[in-house]
């Protein structure tokens, strides 16, 4: 299976993946990276304001934003329609955390700064475990931004799992591994938040069509690991646009 659209077979009620050109996507070597999910609503006040001054403060917070590219992968998606909490998410990935709090001040001393609130914020640390390659060297580097669609799932396992032996937790997390294997066009991201947060790890989700991702996400619920995750926690939807698409999207 490819990434791709899905088209009927002729003479065969299944469908196909029909694959897409994708453009090259930098490629950036793993050295304890942090990774930084903001998640961010817009004041409704925002859309009472006149097209010219939308204009002028969406293209100030362009600037600000697009002057810490050679500081990170940064990576911009809309939740618009998907999300009743959040309309924007912005996905950074860098080695410092203090540039992380830098552009964020920056950002929020903008004109439209003034109307962006955070929803949710979530910081985790990229290590050599990482679902992110089928092989070769791929689990050292971040390969990210490569699809359409990203779901963002902070969790927390149950005090159960602490008490069973390390070999085995190693042993149920690589079968859930196996499980993602099956899903070629889905890329899975895992990197570990414990001590930034309530969460031991944040799992992202890349691929071009959603319902995969559904299909992936009822199978790992029903694995001995995913058995012991808590439930309800946040799962957020999330589609790459560029930076002023994004900001299109809020009216």
């Amino acid at each position: 299976m490819m990434t791709g659209s899905f088209q009927k077979e002729q003479g065969d009620s299944g469908l196909r993946l029909v694959s897409e050109s994708q453009a090259p996507v930098e490629r950036r070597e793993v050295e304890k990276q942090f990774v930084n999910f903001t998640f961010l609503r817009v004041n409704p006040d925002w859309r009472k304001l006149d097209g010219g001054t939308k204009r002028a403060y969406k293209q100030e917070f362009g600037r600000v934003f697009d002057s810490f590219r050679d500081e990170f992968l940064l990576f911009t998606y809309s939740l618009v329609g998907f999300d009743s909490k959040a309309d924007l998410m912005f996905w950074r990935v860098g080695r410092s955390l203090d540039l992380i709090q830098e552009m964020t001040a920056k950002l929020y001393r903008t004109e439209f700064g003034s109307y962006l609130e955070t929803v949710d914020n979530y910081l985790s640390i990229t290590k050599k475990m990482m679902f992110v390659d089928d092989g070769g060297d791929g689990k050292f580097h971040i390969d990210a931004g490569r699809s359409k669609y990203h779901f963002v799932y902070p969790f927390a396992n149950q005090s159960e799992w602490f008490e069973i032996p390390a070999e085995e937790r190693d042993a149920m997390m690589k079968e859930n591994f196996m499980v993602g294997k099956r899903f070629p066009n889905i890329r899975i991201h895992l990197t570990h938040a414990f001590g930034f947060n309530d969460h031991e790890y944040l799992v992202s989700f890349e691929t071009d069509e959603p319902r995969d991702f559904l299909a992936l996400a009822e199978e790992l619920r029903e694995t001995p690991a995913g058995r012991l995750n808590v439930r309800g926690m946040p799962v957020y939807t999330c589609r790459q646009r560029p930076l002023m698409e994004c900001l299109d999207a809020l009216g």
